[in-house]
Parts: C-alpha cells; structure tokens; sequence
C-alpha cells in the first residue's frame, strides 16, 4: 500500500483527489493539509510514502516545503503538482530537488500512475511541462527585487513594503523600477504579472 499525503488548499480540489485516490487498491491517502507550513508536521505524524503538493500553497509555498521535507523526511518521495502556465516553477523545483511533476489537469489515472512511479523511485517529468519551462532561463531578479515584488502583488505600497524591510520608499522604488526593467515590464503589475507566470516570485 503507497501512504500518500496531499496538499492542496483548495478544498473541492483537494477532496476530489482524495476521493479519486481512494478508489485505487494500492493507494492510501493518510493525511491532507491545506497550508504549506502543515506539510512537514503532517508527514512527520503519518509517515507517507509519497506526498503530492500543490505549489501555490499559503503560508509556505510547495516548494519551499517539500525542500523542508526532504531534510526531514528523506524517505518520502515529492510529486509536485503544477499549472501548464507557470513552468518557471518547474525549474526553482528541479534546482531544489524535486524529480517528479504533474500538471494539475492531467486525467487521474496519470495522477494514481504517477504516484506508483514516484513511490518506486522513477522520475516523473511532463514533457509539455518540462519543455514549456525551458522557454523560460533563470530568474533576472535579485532575491530584494523579488521580496520587494512579493510584497507588491500582496498591494502593500511602497511605504509599506519600506517599513517591512527596514528600507526607505526610495529604495524600494528603485527595486521596483529594477524589476520592471530586468521581466521587460510596462509596469509594476505588469512585472508582477510575467514574474508569476514564469515561477520567479
């Protein structure tokens, strides 16, 4: 029996799957979490064989955390489950170690076949996936700009994001300014917009 743990915070997603994973014979869904930061703690308690994370996840995002995991709980193998839109995630998820991969629209019989793969140590990679996120090189921003463009997709002003980094409002625009420049932006949602897409942020 493959012990599976899921995460996804969208509940009718996340249920759907479980129920979808039930009906495999050799397939046990032991626990489901709904933020990032649950993921460790969860697998720590229910020891699964295979953990299947969302990236978009709150809190802490599903690549941060399966980095975590791995640490913690080498045993447990990561699929990562990924929009087609976003393959720059494919990339900050390779570079952390992750091997396994699966849009998110992929039929569930791929999903139960890819958990299988994934438990016995095979590497699990969407073509279309993977091809789209060569399109895609490293990201151009410095790890400030980014923190600077996280805080700016949450709509936090420049004031603000000043006050949260101990920084003054003009550095920030000048990080702002950078970023724009460096994705090839019109402007700072547009930035934000290409940096989202390409799994910078």
């Amino acid at each position: 029996m493959i012990r599976v743990l899921l995460a996804e915070d969208m509940h009718m997603i996340r249920a759907a799957l479980a129920a979808l994973l039930r009906l495999e014979p050799d397939i046990e869904v032991v626990a489901e979490v709904t933020r990032g930061d649950e993921i460790v703690p969860a697998a720590l308690r229910a020891w699964p064989d295979v953990a299947v994370l969302d990236i978009d996840l709150p809190v802490v995002d599903g690549i941060t955390a399966a980095a975590t995991l791995r640490e913690r709980l080498p045993s447990c193998r990561i699929l990562v489950l990924t929009a087609l839109g976003q393959p720059g995630h494919v990339r900050r998820a390779l570079a952390a170690g992750i091997e396994a991969f699966l849009v998110k629209d992929a039929p569930g019989d791929r999903l139960a076949d890819a958990i299988r793969r994934t438990a016995a140590g095979l590497r699990v990679l969407d073509g279309e996936l993977v091809s789209a996120a060569m399109e895609y090189g490293e990201s151009p921003l410095t790890p400030r700009e980014s923190t600077v463009l996280k805080e700016a997709a949450r709509g936090a002003s420049a004031e603000e994001i000043a006050s949260r980094l101990h920084l003054s409002p003009g550095t920030v625009r000048n990080y702002l300014t950078g970023a724009i420049t460096k994705t090839g932006a019109r402007n700072k949602i547009d930035a934000i917009r290409i940096a989202e897409d390409a799994g910078w942020l």
